[in-house]
């Protein structure tokens, strides 16, 4: 495969930024296999935006031969209060559910690293300490947005200020070439790139994928400065509202029902079930809308402007763009749902402890 066809890959949707394409372009060029890593919070059931849209930049990524890697970020967790701080239940989610979970979506061979058992080798907390004395605490506060926290959210615990550093600690420790994550992980990204010569590292890649919006559809919560930024953060699916999100194990009967209830004006393309719909078509290639002739009769989607022209100019109806969503999603999740079959009991215990 040509590099430029690599490229094409890692540029695909979900991908919404590469910074920079020309840096990718030379990692292709001048190193034999590139390395990735993506993040993630232990902190419940995995849905969509966590499971399937993770799942499609990743098979990109091993198609354009980049070795993959599923980071469970279980001190991140801790100190994010994720089941209430506490580690152990943590990480033993992160190992009965979280990595089995992600793994039912076609990406057993992807590598899964527990981030405490990274974090025994003494020189990680050295980046950790080389990276806050080379930024200041503001920029430090900042960053801390990654969490999902707003910066008036950060006045109680201390901790906070070391998650920025400890995530740009584990790229360095990781050796990656591409630093992966939804657009809420931008600035640790970026602080990273600002403050490698100083830390005396090469350059990486920081890849940034869609944030599928939650059910209830756009929100704003003041995560960022920049409004169309802060309405992705804002509005993104969320696991501690099981009824924003769709779950990848959720019941055929769930997910009808949680998409007939989705946010999803008639001409409004700025909502769920349209940006559902983009995954679909990337997954399917092709999304059938069925109706009866009265209304125009069966259309068949391949491109995605193409569904938004015709939803936006009223001539796909809400309704029948649920319908359609949900027989395709119901199709998609089903290795998925299969996996957990007779694993309701994994499903329960981390829906308890989520509630203790």
């Amino acid at each position: 495969m040509d590099v430029q066809t690599k490229i094409d890959l890692v540029l695909r949707y979900p991908t919404v930024e590469c910074i920079t394409v020309d840096e990718l372009k030379e990692l292709f060029e001048t190193r034999s296999t590139l390395k990735h890593y993506i993040g993630f919070e232990i902190s419940g059931k995995v849905h969509l935006g966590t499971g399937l849209m993770t799942a499609t930049k990743i098979k990109q990524l091993k198609k354009a031969g980049v070795k993959t890697t599923i980071f469970m970020a279980d001190y991140h967790a801790w100190i994010n209060n994720k089941f209430n701080g506490d580690l152990e239940l943590i990480q033993e989610v992160a190992k009965k559910y979280f990595e089995p979970a992600m793994k039912s979506l076609n990406l057993e061979d992807t590598e899964f690293i527990l981030a405490s058992n990274l974090y025994k080798d003494t020189g990680y907390w050295k980046h950790v300490l080389d990276i806050t004395k080379n930024t200041t605490m503001n920029r430090m506060l900042r960053c801390t947005t990654i969490m999902g926290r707003t910066v008036s959210d950060l006045s109680n615990d201390c901790s906070y200020i070391l998650y920025p550093a400890m995530q740009c600690a584990d790229i360095i420790q990781l050796d990656v070439d591409i630093m992966h994550g939804g657009m809420d992980q931008r600035k640790v990204h970026m602080l990273y790139k600002d403050l490698r010569e100083k830390l005396g590292e090469r350059e990486r890649v920081a890849l940034h994928t869609k944030l599928l919006m939650g059910l209830q559809g756009p929100k704003r919560m003041g995560f960022e400065e920049d409004e169309t930024l802060d309405a992705q953060i804002s509005s993104k699916m969320s696991k501690s509202n099981p009824m924003s999100c769709i779950f990848i194990h959720d019941s055929e009967e769930e997910i009808a029902n949680k998409i007939k209830s989705a946010y999803c004006p008639i001409k409004d393309i700025k909502n769920p079930v349209v940006e559902i719909s983009e995954l679909i078509l990337n997954e399917y290639g092709e999304l059938r809308v069925e109706r009866p002739m009265k209304y125009g009769g069966d259309m068949t989607y391949t491109v995605f402007s193409e569904l938004t022209n015709d939803y936006a100019n009223g001539k796909l109806h809400p309704t029948d763009l649920k319908n359609a969503v949900t027989k395709y999603l119901i199709k998609l999740l089903e290795p998925a749902r299969k996996f957990f079959q007779n694993k309701q009991d994994i499903i329960n215990f981390v829906e308890k402890k989520q509630k203790e």
